[in-house]
């Protein structure tokens, strides 16, 4: 007689997705001892403070830098899935500000230089700013010209063997301390997006001024500068890619930014979902845990099927990148989403938590605001609804 078999749901089971193996998982690991253990403690001081320059060095020193780089540059050799793995754990550090501060560095500035530059270039600037030795920074974004790159009207001059900058760039993370700027500049006002250009430029050159220390709602850890240009020289081999592909460049770069962006902001809801899940099993009213109201577990799964949901479209996305695909329609959905959703559980946990969400010694109101800027950064929701739209032909 055939015995039957009782089949129950294993809830704490965590099986891991099919993109990463044993070697990411023991890399995961490895950061999130880094990112409690020499990080997490400092949180706190380094919002009144901003995050200090030390904390390059050390990662560069670990090889955290460089994970997905080419060895030849100092960088790890590895796949695209520990760029992920790297944006995830750092929400270990619950500082928003360095792990974006990290993620500029990262996967956003060496990159394009990766992508585009000369072997000199590469030298100069990437295989340094793997090591933590430089800083760099992003000038897209222009008082006048945010999400609308082709406003931007910071200009670069032929001037002989010499072009002259002169402009500003505001909302710059990394632009106080940083050694250098990928800057976007437009060469040639009459082309269109064929008049745009990428340089390379020393942040210590005459003419380059940090004008303003901007302060903002949260990622308080990150640096964030208003920079203005004035009559600044750099050579020709300053050139990053080619003249008047700029535009291109940048989308191309914009792509990286948002997908790991998205990492980040799944990342960041799955940390503020834990902590206020273990809050509602300990915190009491009406004589029992809040956890245990209907309308409490309900919220959570609410808020879990949302975080799921974007955790796979980020996964699926980042599989295709990995694997040749420029799905950019799929990246911006994988933005938007997750940024959304971030938002949304880090608001219901403020919910939860009631008044003790409001209050600073939580950490949950700074996790809102720090989170309040996936929706803005790397282009807005609604410039990411609009680039869905169109790709459909509309």
């Amino acid at each position: 007689m055939a015995t039957a078999r009782v089949l129950k749901p294993d809830f704490a089971s965590r099986r891991r997705h099919f993109i990463f193996t044993d070697e990411h998982e023991q890399l995961r690991e490895s950061i999130r001892r880094f990112a409690i253990s020499e990080l997490r403690p400092h949180a706190e001081e380094w919002e009144e403070t901003t995050f200090p320059d030390w904390v390059f060095t050390r990662m560069g020193e670990l090889g955290f830098l460089g994970l997905d780089k080419p060895e030849e540059y100092g960088g790890q050799g590895g796949d695209y899935y520990t760029s992920l793995v790297l944006a995830e754990e750092m929400a270990n550090s619950h500082s928003g500000g360095l792990a974006m501060g990290v993620a500029v560095q990262t996967d956003m500035t060496i990159p394009p230089i990766l992508a585009f530059g000369t072997e000199e270039q590469k030298q100069q600037w990437a295989a340094p700013a793997i090591r933590g030795e430089k800083i760099l920074c992003l000038g897209i974004t222009e008082p006048d010209a945010g999400s609308d790159v082709a406003a931007i009207k910071t200009r670069a001059v032929r001037d002989g063997d010499e072009y002259v900058i002169n402009g500003s760039k505001t909302f710059i993370t990394n632009g106080h301390r940083a050694h250098g700027i990928v800057l976007v500049t437009k060469t040639d006002p009459e082309a269109g997006y064929d008049g745009f250009t990428l340089f390379l430029v020393p942040m210590d050159l005459p003419g380059v001024i940090r004008e303003k220390k901007l302060e903002k709602l949260g990622m308080h850890a990150s640096d964030t500068a208003l920079l203005a240009f004035q009559d600044v020289r750099v050579p020709a081999s300053a050139v990053l890619g080619q003249i008047g592909k700029g535009f291109y460049h940048i989308m191309w770069e914009l792509q990286g930014e948002r997908l790991i962006g998205a990492a980040a902001s799944v990342a960041g809801a799955q940390q503020v979902f834990d902590r206020t899940l273990g809050y509602a099993k300990e915190r009491i009213a009406f004589g029992r845990p809040i956890g245990s109201f209907q309308v409490t577990r309900h919220k959570f799964a609410e808020m879990a099927t949302k975080i799921e949901t974007a955790r796979q479209l980020v996964y699926t996305t980042a599989w295709r990148f990995e694997n040749g695909e420029y799905p950019v329609r799929e990246i911006t959905m994988a933005k938007l989403h997750a940024a959304r959703i971030a938002v949304e559980v880090a608001d219901e946990c403020i919910q939860i938590h009631g008044g003790n969400g409001y209050m600073k010694e939580y950490g949950i109101e700074r996790t809102w605001r720090d989170l309040r800027l996936n929706r803005i950064g790397a282009g807005t929701d609604e410039i990411m609804l609009d680039v869905i739209g169109r790709s459909y032909g509309l």
